[in-house]
């Protein structure tokens, strides 16, 4: 089993990044999407999302563009997940095909109760400056010369 975003989560991290890491800003849309290989045309929407949080602020105009509303430091990725995906909740039964709410619960109801508090719980302790820091340093330490390319 492999644990994925959605593209939708992966593109508010990456945009998010690349935005802990630039001295100035508001940085466009299109240039965002450059940077950190996004598709341009889908960005906005994302962004939407994270200004609808609160996590960003979109400036209008010829020189708009997007800001982090707060130090990234106080944005976690638990709150990136929020912002761009649903919550989804286990409706079926791992174990048959049938409703389930939890009660009675089946033989792997626990385990997948602990595995998603485990993510909680990482997501939650991982901040945006922490993924900026990372991200500048494995850039840094592959002879890149701009820190602002995809994360991978």
């Amino acid at each position: 089993m492999r644990l994925q975003l959605t593209k939708r989560t992966d593109y508010a991290i990456r945009a998010c990044v690349h935005l802990a890491m630039v001295d100035r800003c508001p940085i466009s849309s299109r240039r965002i999407a450059a940077e950190m290989d996004i598709p341009d045309r889908f960005l906005p929407q994302v962004m939407a999302d994270l200004a609808r949080a609160g996590i960003v602020g979109a400036v209008a105009g010829k020189h708009g563009g997007y800001c982090l509303r707060r130090d990234a430091a106080d944005i976690s990725l638990l709150e990136l997940v929020d912002a761009t995906d649903a919550p989804q909740r286990r409706d079926r039964c791992a174990m048959q095909d049938v409703p389930c709410d939890g009660d009675p619960a089946c033989a792997l109801h626990q385990v997948l109760a602990r595995a998603e508090a485990s993510f909680v719980d990482v997501f939650a302790g991982a901040s945006i400056a922490d993924l900026a820091a990372r991200h500048r340093a494995a850039q840094h330490g592959n002879g890149h010369r701009s820190p602002e390319r995809t994360i991978r």
